[in-house]
């Protein structure tokens, strides 16, 4: 009978999504030494080799794909168990582990934090700045329990199967300019077209917010824009609008209330929309994912409430 242990299947799932020793402990924070031990142990509870030689590294080989997959099943059973035996004692304790963008991590995961530390003091949320793209990885291996991301009109991101999507809020896009511009003095809508000859700001390359800019801008302006200034964090391409002149196209929920220095308006050519949604595996969700969801989702109404 093949005795197989958990945490070491945890292992061969990392190592099939990631591929490399050194990944996954990075991923898991061991060492990668630790990391071919653990495979080592788990060859030897299986019977048979999983790995094979790759160059200098290895890679799964057809016994090491087929309990990959069952490894997957088995993960998932697993945590499904520990959620219902967490509910029927009805102690909400645990930890949770979160990530967002910035803007979401800031308006939305920091006030749940502190609500869990008051209302559910047993409950140790975890939190880290994530771009959808990053996180996805880690939620499907089990690393991170729930995720803040965002989609933009016409860039719609891709459901995979196993994940559980919900829209938690929509907002508009808004164009934002130095507040000398000379667009900016007029204060009605923008037109993206005027933009032509403007030095841009948006998030890293990969990311959804740069593939809605570059997009923006061919769709409603017919250019490539000047695309100089790369951050993922939204007061920086506000410090490039104020300090370096350029222009940004960002959601109302990173805008500042109040900003002499800056003149944020709406597009002339259409309304553009970003949707935060929320990101967690398709599995019953822990008392105390449940309880943080409910602190995230009750943050929305008060969020909407104070944006500028």
């Amino acid at each position: 009978m093949v005795d197989l242990d958990l945490r070491r299947l945890r292992f061969l799932r990392e190592f099939e999504e990631r591929g490399t020793l050194a990944a996954v402990a990075t991923a898991l924070g061991y060492s990668p030494s630790t990391v071919s031990q653990q495979l080592a142990l788990l060859e030897r509870d299986a019977g048979t080799p999983l790995l094979e030689k790759a160059g200098r590294g290895v890679r799964l080989n057809d016994a090491g794909r087929l309990l990959a997959q069952h490894a997957r099943v088995l993960l998932t059973a697993a945590e499904a168990a520990e959620a219902d035996l967490a509910a029927l004692g009805g102690d909400i304790r645990g930890t949770v582990r979160a990530g967002a963008l910035q803007s979401a991590a800031r308006r939305l995961l920091v006030p749940a934090v502190a609500r869990m530390q008051a209302e559910h003091p047993r409950v140790r949320p975890e939190i880290s700045e994530l771009e959808l793209e990053q996180a996805l990885p880690f939620l499907r291996l089990g690393t991170v329990d729930l995720v803040i991301g965002d989609e933009y009109d016409g860039h719609p991101r891709p459901r995979p199967a196993g994940m559980r999507f919900t829209v938690l809020l929509e907002e508009p896009l808004q164009v934002v300019l130095p507040a000398a511009h000379p667009l900016a003095r007029p204060g009605g809508p923008v037109a993206i077209a005027m933009l032509r000859s403007d030095v841009w700001a948006a998030s890293a390359e990969g990311t959804g917010h740069h593939a809605m800019v570059v997009g923006t801008c061919r769709v409603l302006g017919g250019y490539e824009p000047d695309l100089r200034h790369r951050s993922s964090d939204a007061d920086v391409q506000l410090e490039l609008v104020r300090a370096a002149g350029a222009v940004a196209l960002l959601p109302s929920l990173t805008l500042p209330s109040a900003d002499p220095a800056i003149a944020v308006r709406d597009l002339a050519e259409a309304t553009l929309q970003r949707r935060l949604v929320a990101v967690t595996r398709d599995t019953p969700p822990s008392p105390a994912l449940t309880a943080f969801l409910t602190a995230v989702t009750d943050q929305v109404p008060l969020v909407l409430s104070a944006r500028p």
